[in-house]
């Protein structure tokens, strides 16, 4: 949903456009990721090579 809002528009009538919009909330557990990979490289050493090729 796109809300426009032109200029010289009161703040009441942005608030009431605000309250109107729809709020979606989508929570995702990450939980059930943590611990889910094992890297046979040290991740330090990983990160530090892939910034390297970007030179």
């Amino acid at each position: 949903m796109i809300t426009t809002i032109e200029k010289g528009t009161s703040v009441e009538k942005i608030r009431q456009a605000l309250k109107k919009r729809p709020v979606k909330i989508k929570s995702i557990d990450l939980k059930k990721y943590c611990g889910s990979i094992s890297l046979q490289v040290d991740p330090l050493e990983m990160q530090k090579k892939w910034r390297d090729e970007w030179e």
